[in-house]
């Protein structure tokens, strides 16, 4: 056995993380809990598009290869994927031209794509289309594109015995709740690793985490703090 203070030290029984849902749902909804029962599989690219640069008012149209352009393309393909495969959120959050000039056709834009959804296969068929999306621009446009992925994620399913006892204490309260898919990162999807886990959610005002006008009305907090304290009073009782 590793000794006092060193890595592995601690065995986990249990982990249920309670936070803040980071989204408008349970505010939009006026919904108390949220019983979480999953997390989505997360998946980062950066992509780079090499086209060519040349003078915006002397090229042609048909004679570009326009980067800005293509970019611009993959951003309107992943809102139509997100709306055909209604369980999948893509987002590009970062895009940076060069030359950068308000009269010289991009030669290259690099940006990032985040890629959500809680099912793995659906993630990975997401995936694979957009790559093959990529060799049709290059076709059509007279593009390269090369993408490199950042971080990828699998999805986490969380343990159904915790949900399950979440959800007992929620109607024993008399809270009003919601089972849904966690859509940000939390301690506990890595956590799930080594020990049963699960999640409850409160609600955030207009779904805004990560700044300073985050705000969960005091009410909310003590409603799930006190879902977590039941839980945690039903699986030392079970021990």
């Amino acid at each position: 056995m590793p000794g006092i203070g060193e890595p592995g030290f601690i065995e986990i029984e249990h982990y249920i993380e309670l936070h803040v849902e980071q989204g408008p749902i349970l505010d939009k909804e006026e919904i108390s809990i949220g019983v979480v029962e999953n997390l989505q599989g997360i998946s980062w690219q950066e992509v780079t598009i090499l086209g060519e640069a040349n003078h915006a008012g002397t090229t042609p149209t048909y004679l570009r290869k326009d980067a800005g352009l293509v970019a611009a393309k993959i951003n309107t393909y992943l809102r139509e994927r997100a709306n055909i495969n209604k369980s999948t959120v893509a987002t590009i959050g970062t895009m940076e031209f060069k030359p950068n000039a308000i009269n010289i056709i991009p030669a290259e834009v690099k940006f990032t794509i985040d890629f959500r959804n809680p099912d793995n296969e659906t993630l990975l068929e997401e995936e694979n289309k957009l790559k093959e999306f990529y060799k049709e621009l290059e076709k059509t446009d007279g593009v390269k594109i090369k993408s490199q992925q950042l971080v990828r994620f699998d999805p986490v399913k969380f343990d159904k015995i915790i949900v399950n006892i979440i959800e007992e204490a929620v109607k024993k309260r008399g809270f009003t709740y919601k089972k849904m898919t966690s859509g940000a990162g939390h301690d506990a999807q890595m956590i799930s690793r080594i020990a049963p886990t699960a999640m409850i959610f409160v609600p955030s005002i207009g779904g805004i985490s990560h700044n300073p006008n985050e705000k969960t009305e005091d009410k909310d907090i003590e409603n799930g703090a006190n879902v977590l304290l039941d839980v945690c009073k039903k699986l030392t009782k079970n021990n």
